[in-house]
């Protein structure tokens, strides 16, 4: 009782028959979305929140900086060390799609914390230093190559091979980022749509490429030659369970991993804090709203 926290965002019943015979309460079938799949959630005045979803608030931390980096920081942490035996070790490319946002940029920092080597595909030049000072070993600017988008039908030979060449040169640019022939070990998706075909073809033999969403559509195309033929996983994965929200709190409280906290906005433009996120209109990193908090910078109540 009185407490400062941060609360994670998937909620599940622990009675659950799966969750009581050994199930991952993530991959529950009770599982949902905490404030969206809820009528409850982070941007209210008051909330409902389980006791397992609650979490230690870093006494370092601003209310803004600790309310900013959960949902991105858990969710990429689970992608990339929650799926055994594809879990980042040292020396491993990882590429990472929108390395210049919430998630991305999280990515980059556990990558690199992890001894991997984090390559993040941003779609402005000027997100560029942003992801090298988080720890990117290279960014590759996606608006450099125009193979986006759903895959052809390999029976079309003329847009196949035209589809091909591009995915080969973005692989090329990969070993140019690492100065190495080598491929990405993990690749960290949540595009969909435009980068799946693209992810699974650059993704290293016996490599995963493991995602999170589809923000640029949910119906991705791949080749399965690629995917069975080197034995590649293709790996669904959604948000985090406890001890992997915990994992990435004492990261960020240890100082480890910067919250990537870009701008902060009053209660009052809740509207339109979302609708610059959902436009990509946000500078990079993450977002937060005071809630309750009456100015940004304080640590307590």
């Amino acid at each position: 009782m009185g407490d400062h926290v941060i609360v994670g965002g998937v909620c599940w019943d622990e009675s659950a028959a799966d969750i009581r015979m050994g199930a991952d309460p993530t991959t529950s079938t009770s599982q949902k979305a905490w404030g969206y799949e809820l009528n409850h959630g982070s941007f209210a005045q008051f909330t409902v929140a389980a006791e397992y979803q609650c979490h230690r608030k870093p006494d370092r931390l601003t209310w803004e900086e600790a309310g900013c980096f959960l949902a991105g920081g858990s969710t990429s942490y689970r992608q990339l060390l929650g799926w055994h035996p594809h879990t980042v070790q040292p020396g491993d490319p990882v590429l990472i799609w929108g390395g210049a946002g919430g998630l991305g940029s999280m990515a980059i920092q556990i990558t690199r914390c992890f001894g991997g080597r984090p390559i993040a595909v941003v779609s402005d030049d000027a997100k560029t230093d942003y992801c090298l000072r988080l720890g990117a070993e290279g960014v590759i600017n996606r608006r450099e190559f125009d193979h986006w988008g759903r895959m052809p039908d390999p029976a079309d030979l003329d847009a196949y091979r035209a589809w091909l060449g591009g995915v080969r040169s973005f692989g090329r640019k990969i070993w140019d980022v690492l100065g190495d022939r080598r491929s990405p070990k993990i690749v960290l998706e949540h595009p969909g749509r435009d980068t799946l075909p693209t992810s699974v073809y650059v993704c290293d033999n016996g490599g995963m490429v493991v995602t999170c969403a589809g923000t640029s559509g949910y119906n991705g195309d791949l080749d399965l030659r690629f995917l069975w033929m080197f034995q590649k996983r293709l790996q669904g994965s959604h948000a985090a369970n406890v001890r992997q929200t915990a994992a990435v709190i004492d990261l960020v409280a240890a100082g480890r991993l910067d919250p990537c906290l870009s701008e902060a906005y009053p209660f009052a433009d809740i509207a339109e804090a979302h609708q610059r996120v959902y436009e990509n209109r946000h500078l990079h990193g993450n977002a937060a709203v005071l809630v309750n908090a009456p100015e940004p910078g304080l640590k307590s109540l």
